[in-house]
């Protein structure tokens, strides 16, 4: 499966998340505490798929984009930008209770910003790969970003650099010990 593809394939199960969490009872409707927890649980879900997908993008696809395309680093720089951001929104969400008096507020910045990057990347960025990267190089980083998302990070990490190598070497590290956490505390299950 080529970049391109394996990333349309993780926008589409976030942008369904993101529509299922969007329909979910929050708690200025007044939702039980058993229709927060499930809307936590989705939030999870969401932190989850969101930290693995940005942390692959960060090792392979950007440095790709910077290196490869005409114009890649003015494509790259802002797409960067906005997931450095998301990685406070989506840890601070990864923190919250479902009950807490922001979580809602925290959850419709992540409806918002994350189909804004989504359309970002389709829209603006995925064109201009598609016109200068051949097919082979985007079959090639494709299978990279899948080998990688399975021992990527579970959670995010807003303090690590956004640098190829430095996420090369701390997330498998950090994807290692976010795994056997997980593993503990049932997290994701």
């Amino acid at each position: 499966m080529d970049a391109i593809e394996f990333l349309r394939e993780d926008h589409r199960k976030v942008l369904a998340m993101l529509d299922r969490l969007q329909a979910a009872p929050a708690a200025r409707d007044g939702a039980s505490d058993e229709l927060l927890e499930a809307r936590k649980s989705l939030v999870t879900e969401i932190v989850i798929a969101e930290s693995q997908h940005e942390a692959v993008e960060e090792q392979y696809f950007w440095p790709m984009v910077r290196k490869e395309v005409p114009g890649g680093e003015g494509l790259a720089g802002p797409a960067v930008d906005q997931e450095a951001a998301a990685k406070y929104l989506l840890d601070a969400l990864d923190k919250a209770a479902a009950n807490q008096s922001d979580f809602d507020e925290m959850v419709e910045r992540l409806l918002h910003d994350g189909r804004k990057h989504i359309r970002y990347e389709q829209d603006e960025v995925w064109p201009e790969v598609r016109a200068a990267v051949g097919a082979d190089r985007l079959g090639e980083v494709g299978e990279q970003m899948a080998a990688a998302k399975k021992k990527a990070p579970t959670r995010p990490h807003p303090g690590t650099p956004p640098a190829p190598a430095v996420q090369k070497i701390m997330g498998r590290a950090a994807g290692l010990i976010d795994r056997l956490r997980d593993g503990i505390s049932g997290r994701g299950e």
